[in-house]
């Protein structure tokens, strides 16, 4: 691209800003201008993108935005949420709302989180109702949606409202971001649209798939460059008469059409304007036309042509024709996870009534699983051989119980297995049995005696559940009576009235009268 189409490029998309309200800022933590490495003149800012992996015509932003709500109208799913957003006439509460669902949809499936949504707008449908329960509460709720901070940041942020501004939700993204604990640039983004109506785009999982494919956008879409890229695009294409259902239409269509992996083209109300399927369809008719004998023209489906192009794929990661539209979006490859040893202790006591009763410590008040409750647990060093890692949790025992614990009176249960979102957790389990009412030093940690229904309603992770299980299932095997061995049949001797073992009778020998011996 020459240097007069690439400004008009940038005056087209600084245009179609200023008609839809959005803001041609430079992106965040960026200067206007760079210094030079040497200290001389101010770097020229870098060239914007070529047009092609912007939305520079309005006529086509005005296409786009009719076609997606039409079929957001006609297909859209029905979710509580949303219904709750629809019809309540509060704006406050309407607001709530929506933040509630917005906090809990965060790296979670919208299968999972409607029953929690349920049951959490039941308990607290208001944010005074919120801000009056306690962390331990919140917790119970929460327990088993994981990323556990989010709740008690929601509570915080709940807890700011009615206090420090009089029950009203702040009406303006920029205003939801500074001053709510844990809301982001994308959750204060969907609130202001949904709820109160700001024309602001969102970006999310789902729409920068659906933006790096109708832009062929190919560059890593973590990074800050290509995210402030898509942000811009979003702000952009927000419809002003309903950006909330527009917002949520952009996201519906990256959850239900275009997935990860095979997205359904077929039925993408945009995909005339979606420049990853426009290079599908050349290269198919290319392919088509070739498989057919004609000679037809190389296909025009190379690049934006600007060299070190800044949304482009890699050199070093060309298109890959197998792939088709799922060559976008890109990422930097994950880190894997880390990789920590803990070993836990299921302590058990018969109660009053002879059930199971166990005993649950509460973690810290900050850090992973803050405030939720665990068996007694302490981490491991990798590779501990099996008898220091009992003698680890018997000296962590022994410091809470103020009572000694014989590392060998400590039974193996086995290995639980639990994935967050950076760390591949192994839990190794032990249990012992105990006779007397035990409680551990409340300097340490709160503790106590639970029934397992008890256990199951309070604020426990997925992972203490697994921990739990395996408890059972190994007590469940060791109550199973053992069976004695199982008699052999008697041998017949050959010719004794049968045929030599592993002989098949004919229809005549079977039908045969005995012979008398």
């Amino acid at each position: 691209m020459s240097p007069a189409r690439g400004r008009a490029a940038a005056a087209a998309m600084a245009g179609a800003l200023r008609r839809s309200g959005g803001s041609a800022a430079p992106p965040r933590g960026r200067s206007r201008k760079r210094a030079s490495p040497r200290g001389g003149a101010p770097a020229a800012a870098p060239a914007p993108p070529p047009a092609r992996h912007l939305f520079s015509d309005p006529a086509e932003v005005e296409a786009l935005r009719r076609n997606l709500l039409a079929w957001y109208d006609r297909c859209k799913r029905d979710l509580p949420w949303r219904a709750l957003a629809a019809a309540e006439p509060d704006a406050d509460r309407r607001g709530y709302a929506v933040w509630v669902s917005e906090i809990m949809l965060q790296q979670t499936q919208v299968a999972t989180v409607i029953d929690y949504y349920t049951r959490w707008m039941q308990k607290w449908p208001t944010l005074q109702a919120l801000a009056q329960a306690s962390l331990e509460e919140v917790n119970e709720v929460w327990a088993g949606l994981g990323y556990y901070s989010r709740g008690k940041r929601l509570q915080e942020a709940a807890r700011k409202v009615v206090s420090e501004l009089a029950g009203r939700m702040p009406r303006r993204a920029e205003e939801l971001q500074k001053l709510l604990p844990g809301v982001g640039r994308y959750t204060a983004g969907a609130i202001a649209s949904i709820s109160y109506g700001q024309a602001t785009g969102v970006v999310d999982g789902n729409v920068i798939r659906v933006l790096c494919r109708l832009r062929c956008i190919g560059a890593d879409s973590s990074s800050p460059a290509v995210i402030d890229r898509l942000w811009d695009m979003a702000n952009v294409l927000v419809d002003r008469s309903r950006p909330g259902d527009f917002n949520q239409a952009l996201m519906e269509l990256g959850a239900t059409v275009c997935v990860p992996k095979s997205p359904l083209c077929g039925e993408c109300p945009v995909k005339q304007h979606c420049q990853a399927w426009r290079r599908v369809e050349k290269e198919q008719a290319f392919a088509s036309q070739k498989l057919f004998g004609k000679a037809p023209p190389v296909p025009d489906v190379e690049d934006c042509g600007v060299g070190d192009c800044p949304l482009c794929p890699p050199a070093t990661e060309p298109w890959d024709s197998s792939l088709g539209v799922t060559n976008f979006p890109r990422k930097a490859a994950k880190k894997p996870p880390r990789a920590m040893r803990t070993a836990t202790c299921v302590l058990e006591r018969r109660g009053c009534h002879g059930a199971p009763e166990y005993l649950i410590v509460q973690r810290p008040s900050s850090g992973l699983l803050a405030g939720l409750w665990e068996f007694p647990s302490v981490p491991l060093a990798q590779d501990l051989q099996e008898e220091k890692e009992r003698e680890e949790l018997a000296d962590h025992l022994q410091a809470c119980m103020g009572q000694p614990v014989a590392a060998k009176g400590l039974q193996f249960i086995g290995e639980v297995i639990h994935i967050f979102s950076h760390i591949h957790q192994t839990y190794v389990v032990y249990s012992l049995h105990l006779d007397g009412d035990v409680t551990l030093d409340p300097a340490l940690s709160p503790s106590r005696w639970v029934t397992e229904h008890e256990f199951h309603a309070s604020a426990v992770s997925t992972a203490m559940k697994k921990v739990l299980k395996a408890h059972e299932k190994q007590c469940r095997k060791e109550s199973r009576p053992v069976k004695g061995p199982k008699r052999k049949r008697e041998a017949k001797a050959p010719g004794a009235g049968s045929p030599c073992p592993g002989t098949q009778l004919s229809l005549r020998a079977f039908l045969r009268a005995p012979t008398a011996p």
